[in-house]
């Protein structure tokens, strides 16, 4: 579904991607884990068209999205979940969610996934006039996901969505997560937290200053010693 090929990105004279290359195939979860600083959200950024890049090759659904801008990326399929969530504070849940769909026309479409979305976030249903930035973190952390999932994406992006939230949130996200790919969407999810990542993965992916060191499937890098070292605590 996704491939990327040599991808560099610089900022400036720094070089932040080197020579990345990944695959992420339909309807599994993909992790990318990596200390911070080591390239993963730059990634992200990258294949959502927020970024120039500078060399390689950005595959979705066997076009090239090289030089798609962010808006057309979106409209190909590819939504993202930003770090720290990104809502609009000073706007409803509704609205939020609403904006999610901006690039739609299909109205009773609309209305039908807001509608799953409640659903799916039951916290969000009940607080629909609320505003968004009175939401808890873990709510806040749903609207981004809901606002994300309006844009109907074959591709989620998710990038660190367990930031700031108790043990207990973090189980239910990714226990969301879990749900919103059974229902036949395909994740690459960036994360700190490697043990709950490498546990939901079918595959993933390590970044280590700009290029990828490692890659297995979840349950052979949780195993790995290294890992085990370096991001598990072991």
């Amino acid at each position: 579904m996704l491939k990327i090929t040599d991808l560099s990105v610089h900022y400036g004279v720094i070089q932040a991607l080197k020579g990345v290359s990944l695959e992420v195939k339909e309807k599994e979860i993909v992790a990318l884990i990596g200390a911070n600083g080591a390239g993963k959200t730059t990634l992200l950024h990258a294949i959502s068209g927020l970024l120039k890049k500078s060399g390689g090759e950005i595959e979705f659904l066997g076009q090239s999205i090289m030089k798609k801008n962010a808006r057309d990326i979106v409209k190909a399929g590819i939504t993202q979940v930003p770090e720290g969530r990104r809502i609009f504070p000073d706007m409803s849940v509704a609205e939020n969610l609403w904006m999610g769909a901006y690039l739609r026309k299909d109205k009773a479409g609309i209305e039908a996934d807001l509608q799953s979305v409640y659903q799916r976030f039951p916290r969000l249903a009940e607080r629909k006039k609320q505003l968004a930035g009175t939401l808890s973190g873990g709510e806040q952390q749903m609207l981004a996901m809901g606002r994300a999932l309006m844009a109907k994406p074959k591709l989620l992006l998710l990038d660190e969505p367990s930031m700031g939230l108790s043990p207990l949130l973090v189980k239910e996200i990714f226990s969301i997560i879990q749900d919103i790919n059974a229902q036949g969407t395909t994740v690459l999810l960036v994360e700190q937290n490697a043990k709950m990542a490498l546990g939901i993965a079918d595959r993933a992916y390590v970044l280590e200053t700009g290029s990828v060191v490692l890659s297995g499937t979840g349950a052979e890098l949780a195993a790995s010693e290294d890992i085990k070292k370096a991001y598990l605590g072991g």
